[in-house]
């Protein structure tokens, strides 16, 4: 039988990369951000250097996540590292506001898109209406998701799927049963 030996893995590099670049900026722009040196920036984004809390706090605010996204992962076996994400070791993302809980199903933010597991908790709704330069699909398992597109409503229920091309959108669970949709956004914003 084989055993693998837990290993952290390497993504947070790879992820600030990714992150750094769907918003479209370079290294040297984001390092005059940071009032850090593009060296320095180049060797966080290849694991090379571990940034300090403190660090983390300032490219978070820099890129628009929270700090608790740039936790590296639960360690995974060599074996499924980069490849498998279990269900018990999944990353929040977002900031859990407004009644959402969002959690990475992606292994990490390298491919042109993230998969997010989005639950909807009763009675919660988005306040303000959000457009972000992505195409979405989701796609509804349980409850009911009502999902505003350019100020047209849509009543979606478990089956049901949506798309998004950087349209103005917002959600709501109006039900007193949480909703759960799958989600996919290219590229990667979290």
């Amino acid at each position: 039988m084989h055993h693998a030996t837990p290993q952290t893995t390497q993504t947070l590099g790879a992820d600030l990369r990714a992150l750094r670049k769907a918003r479209g900026l370079t290294l040297q722009g984001l390092s005059e951000t940071l009032n850090r040196s593009v060296g320095w920036l180049s060797q966080v984004e290849r694991d090379l250097s571990e940034p300090s809390i403190t660090d983390l706090r300032h490219i978070a605010a820099a890129l628009g996540v929270s700090v608790s996204m740039l936790f590296r992962h639960a360690a995974a076996p060599a074996h499924e590292a980069g490849y498998v994400v279990r269900k018990n070791a999944r990353r929040p993302i977002g900031s859990s506001t407004a009644g959402l809980i969002e959690e990475l199903l992606s292994p990490d933010l390298t491919d042109d898109f993230e998969m997010v597991h989005s639950t909807f908790l009763p009675h919660s709704r988005i306040k303000a209406e959000v457009v972000r330069p992505t195409q979405e699909v989701g796609f509804v398992v349980s409850g009911r998701l009502e999902i505003t597109i350019n100020g047209t409503r849509h009543v979606l229920h478990p089956g049901d799927s949506f798309r998004i091309r950087g349209e103005a959108f917002t959600w709501a669970n109006p039900t007193p049963e949480p909703a759960v949709a799958i989600w996919v956004i290219a590229p990667p914003v979290y």
